[in-house]
């Protein structure tokens, strides 16, 4: 069960991203998943599931309230947040992607794609970029 408030219940922040305390492995990305609320847990447990088709052995976490993926000594490469209206995943190396994702960031090296509730996901796409991601340097400072 995800980590709770003193009722019970995840507290769900701004967008309905799940507050989740920051952790290292499988389980903090899974208590994440877990409550992420309707439609958007269905995008990210998609998003979880193509990592790891992509990516055996990927390593997890949670940091400010976002699941992150990455390679051993290598950086992390993607990660998610809920808003209101979209799920934002972002490559964090995704300016060296081919074709980049459409998404610009502040950050010049993050590209996301925004995925709303009725959106048709390309999952050769996803994969494609995600086994890009996986293959280049990350980024640590997470």
């Amino acid at each position: 069960m995800p980590h709770s408030g003193s009722n019970g219940e995840v507290k769900l922040l701004s967008g309905g991203n799940p507050q989740i305390p920051k952790g290292d492995g499988d389980r903090p990305v899974q208590d994440f998943l877990e409550a992420m609320p309707d439609w958007k847990g269905v995008v990210g447990r998609r998003i979880d599931d193509l990592v790891n088709e992509v990516v055996p052995g990927v390593r997890k976490a949670v940091r400010w309230n976002s699941p992150f993926y990455g390679v051993e000594d290598n950086g992390w490469f993607l990660t998610f947040h809920c808003f209101t209206k979209y799920v934002k995943v972002s490559w964090l190396n995704g300016d060296r992607l081919d074709p980049p994702p459409p998404v610009t960031s502040k950050d010049e090296r993050v590209r996301s794609l925004h995925i709303a509730e009725d959106d048709d996901l390309d999952d050769d796409r996803l994969r494609d970029w995600i086994h890009q991601a996986a293959a280049l340097p990350g980024d640590e400072t997470f």
